[in-house]
């Protein structure tokens, strides 16, 4: 019989908990055999006293247990796999990365979430192209992978819910950025839906979660090491989130960025992302090639259409219509011009997010609508030469209220100077 109080006060005192006594805590929580308030108690210990290694797993298996789980692998008689972005401004990094890697043959199946705040969620972009579904069952996302080599749906409430819940206890307890339960939330959730190897991008810096390297390797450390236990093969990459990834941040305006990227048209921080992304997944799964010959397939895949002509089976399959002038329009455009010439120094991603938030394009709270046609286009970034008067951005608004609150927004994001900054890479680090 699970003793809920004596477990709060012996982690409350430092104490390792065993695997069988945390995985009964957390399944017993799930069967609603546990109150809010104990489980509350027992996350606010964990926030400041943490969790071992062992722990950790221990907590991610047992959330894996709470509901149903899906062998891709084993299913389609393939590797399958998944790539998983911690969040930041613009970024649409899986929306090419999918296509790309299916173009080469290599089954990709991803479960994806909703925005939240300044993040923008995958599956908000993707509700921008008219008639797409996200949601689909356990069986057809499965098909789906099979017979078209991708699919991107929301989470199904079978998979994972004691994480559902607990995440929903830790945002209303300020218990959310503990390293332990944000490793074990991910990855609970890549690991039930059933990738034998993953990608996890680790976003650092002004518009991500992770400020510096430091914590974001920490966090890249302890997802590789549970993907590990749980027989998976993991890569973490950390990028640069100091400034928006691409130039376009806002649901329509991102999948319009993404396609262009799919095309060889993209920004050069967000093709380079990308490419690196798609190389890692290739060389994780069975096409027997090193990490140079992936990065090769994946250009590949962009330069000979393939990339995009799988974007375009793939939205079909999922019910939406891949005409890139089909996705919503802001019906103003507002442009934000720069007061001085020199280089953009710095383009702060924070504040840029929260304009696009303010527009619209984000939610506040987890039941706010989205609007998918505002955002804002970068049309410089760190490193850019301006001339006074040049535009330095586009607002894309419903109304000229908004359109000017995003205007000032954005001006104060960008630093103008008169030297030119050092280039900052926007791959970071690899951990494997």
């Amino acid at each position: 019989m699970i003793r809920p109080a004596e477990l709060i006060q012996r982690k409350r005192n430092g104490e390792e908990l065993a695997p069988d006594e945390l995985a009964e805590l957390v399944l017993a929580y799930a069967r609603d055999e546990v109150p809010d308030y104990q489980l509350a108690a027992f996350l606010m210990a964990v926030y400041f006293r943490g969790l071992t290694d062992v722990e950790t797993f221990a907590l991610t298996e047992a959330m894996v247990r709470s509901g149903e789980t899906l062998a891709l692998g084993a299913l389609l008689g393939r590797r399958v796999v998944d790539k998983h972005s911690t969040g930041g401004v613009g970024d649409k990094t899986t929306l090419a990365v999918g296509p790309i890697v299916a173009a080469c043959g290599i089954p990709f199946g991803k479960m994806s979430g909703r925005g939240l705040g300044h993040t923008g969620g995958t599956l908000d972009k993707l509700e921008s192209i008219p008639g797409f579904r996200v949601e689909l069952t356990s069986e057809q996302f499965v098909d789906q992978v099979r017979d078209v080599g991708m699919a991107i749906v929301g989470q199904t409430a079978d998979l994972v819910p004691a994480d559902k819940r607990l995440y929903a206890l830790r945002d209303v307890t300020a218990t959310v950025d503990s390293v332990p339960l944000i490793a074990a939330s991910i990855m609970s959730k890549k690991i039930a839906a059933g990738a034998d190897a993953i990608v996890l991008d680790v976003k650092v810096g002004d518009g991500a979660f992770m400020k510096t390297v430091d914590e974001a390797r920490v966090l890249g450390e302890a997802m590789l090491a549970l993907g590990r236990r749980a027989g998976r093969d993991v890569v973490c990459v950390l990028s640069d989130m100091e400034q928006p990834l691409g130039c376009a941040v806002g649901n329509a305006l991102e999948v319009r960025e993404a396609l262009a990227t799919l095309r060889g048209d993209g920004p050069p921080d967000l093709t380079e992302l990308v490419l690196d992304a798609s190389a890692h997944l290739l060389a994780l799964s069975d096409l027997g090639v090193d990490r140079a010959e992936a990065q090769r397939l994946a250009a590949g895949a962009i330069a000979d259409g393939t990339a995009s002509a799988v974007y375009e089976r793939w939205v079909r399959a999922q019910g939406g219509d891949p005409d890139e002038e089909a996705m919503p329009r802001a019906p103003l455009i507002r442009e934000v011009f720069a007061p001085r010439s020199g280089f953009v120094a710095h383009l702060a991603a924070l504040p840029v997010g929260l304009a696009a938030l303010h527009l619209g394009a984000g939610r506040r709270a987890k039941d706010d609508p989205v609007d998918h046609a505002v955002g804002i286009v970068c049309r410089r970034k760190c490193g850019d030469p301006v001339e006074r008067g040049e535009a330095l951005a586009e607002i894309h608004a419903r109304d000229d209220a908004h359109a000017r609150e995003a205007a000032d927004a954005v001006l104060a994001a960008y630093t103008i100077t008169g030297e030119q900054p050092e280039p900052r890479p926007i791959v970071l680090e690899t951990l494997d």
